[in-house]
């Protein structure tokens, strides 16, 4: 939690979208952050993020959306960034 420039509280939240490749985990974000989906996406190299905004009572709340590679290869590249989820 913490204070944007005129006083309101606002709040971060982490969410880390993690599993297997070719499930859907970058379709489920565009989804969500843009209200897109493609058919034909390609596969996510290393992590990509999304920042949502909304107010709920009065309150800034921000989701930061992290969406990972599902592949074996970078599995040591995106588990550092579950960190803080």
């Amino acid at each position: 939690m913490y204070s944007d420039d005129e006083g309101r509280e606002e709040y971060l939240f982490k969410i880390v979208v993690i599993g297997d490749s070719a499930v859907g985990k970058s379709n489920l974000l565009s989804r969500y952050a843009r209200n897109e989906f493609s058919a034909n996406s390609k596969a996510t190299i290393g992590v990509e993020f999304q920042t949502q905004s909304m107010d709920i009572d009065g309150k800034e709340v921000k989701a930061q959306i992290w969406d990972t590679a599902g592949q074996e290869r970078f599995r040591a590249v995106t588990s550092a960034y579950y960190r803080g989820a």
